[in-house]
């Protein structure tokens, strides 16, 4: 090195960007530490999902990485409902383990839901038909068709999945409605299926569906109890919209 001429400059490689983990976060943005504090309702969406994947990619928090998975499926939980082991494993920062774990968690939900507080399942008002058959039909990408058999009190002795797919008039065949009844003797059946779009606004189809059953329901001395169409945090009765149920009395 001649006088006058600076040494050079040492070679540092540049930091590559740790993984955060919530332990790690400033304390008033940690889930866990505000579960404690204040309940698990007090959580966002993301702040709950944060708490069970646990780490973020490299140089961005957990809950900044679990705030960009709620918005790939539209911001809420019944598009991370709908998502799948493929879909999540797309998200930078989701591997296979935390894809699994946020599935498993989303499959527990489910099965929360389904589960009766005690002894079985009475079905007095259409918004109990929507607590039994909700879980089941909420956040599928495909239309489905489910039969609640219900005993003389109304109370829930079995679900069947009767058909996948296109539900209307002319694929669904009435023996396939009524055969799990039949087989059990049991005086009444109430229905539901979903539209995948969200929209539980009931088709042509859903109302002449409806109708024809009711037919055959009298005929075979079976009360057909209601017909619920589910949707995106919504469902209809259509009982209670008097569409494709002859009024009482004169069936």
């Amino acid at each position: 090195m001649t006088r006058g001429e600076l040494p050079a400059a040492p070679d540092f490689e540049p930091l590559a960007p740790r993984t955060l983990r919530i332990r790690e976060l400033p304390s008033d943005e940690r889930p866990r530490e505000k579960l404690q504090a204040r309940g698990a309702s007090a959580l966002s969406d993301a702040e709950l999902l944060a708490i069970l994947v646990n780490t973020g990619p490299p140089g961005e928090s957990v809950t900044s990485m679990c705030q960009r998975i709620m918005g790939e499926f539209g911001g809420d939980l019944y598009g991370l409902m709908r998502s799948d082991l493929d879909a999540l494993v797309k998200i930078r920062g989701v591997g296979p383990a935390k894809a699994v774990t946020i599935l498993a968690a989303i499959e527990l939900g489910r099965r929360i839901a389904q589960v009766a507080p005690s002894g079985r399942q009475q079905v007095r008002t259409p918004e109990d038909l929507a607590r039994i058959f909700e879980p089941r039909l909420l956040a599928l990408d495909h239309e489905e068709l489910w039969v609640a058999v219900l005993d003389t009190k109304h109370q829930l002795e079995r679900l069947v999945s009767v058909y996948q797919g296109s539900v209307n008039s002319a694929q669904v065949r009435t023996a396939e409605i009524f055969k799990e009844a039949v087989r059990a003797n049991a005086p009444a059946i109430a229905l539901a299926h979903n539209h995948p779009s969200g929209d539980p606004t009931p088709s042509a189809d859903d109302i002449a569906l409806t109708a024809n059953l009711e037919r055959a329901a009298a005929i075979l001395d079976i009360e057909l109890l209601d017909h619920l169409i589910i949707g995106q945090g919504r469902w209809l009765s259509l009982r209670r919209l008097g569409l494709g149920f002859a009024p009482k009395g004169t069936r």
